[in-house]
């Protein structure tokens, strides 16, 4: 059986890849690092081999940051900021950012991890009212 290719990239559209629906893990992790890096919640990140990418433009648009002290890395667009596919700092792995996909992946989480790290404001939001756009 084939695995399904699906696409992803960035906001503004400069950067675009595509990569086989084939993860090995994925988890939400609440660390303080993951919510600095993604200015969010949590980093959802999926996991898969690191030849599992075909960049199909702006790839000269990405750029990488390396956490000086920690094994911790990000991967964005430089013209709009958006978090992208990039391997692991052991290069044993190919990270990608849920959000960066452009369809659901069949892969579901497999945890959440670094609970004990994760920010009171989002505990209290998941029980906010719910509207299916903004309300003013």
């Amino acid at each position: 059986m084939m695995t399904k290719v699906i696409t992803g990239g960035c906001m503004c559209g400069a950067v675009k890849f595509e990569l086989e629906d084939d993860f090995s893990q994925f988890f939400l992790c609440y660390c303080e690092q993951c919510r600095k890096m993604t200015g969010s919640a949590n980093a959802s990140n999926l996991f898969t081999r690191t030849d599992n990418i075909t960049w199909l433009q702006g790839k000269e648009f990405t750029k990488r940051y390396e956490h000086p002290d920690r094994r911790f890395s990000k991967v964005f667009c430089t013209e709009c900021g958006s978090g992208l596919p990039y391997e692991s700092k052991s290069g044993k792995a190919l990270i990608v950012p849920a959000g960066s996909l452009d369809c659901e992946p069949e892969k579901k989480p497999d945890a959440q991890i670094f609970c004990k790290e994760q920010a009171e404001w989002h505990k209290e939001g998941i029980h906010a009212p719910k509207f299916s756009a903004f309300k003013k």
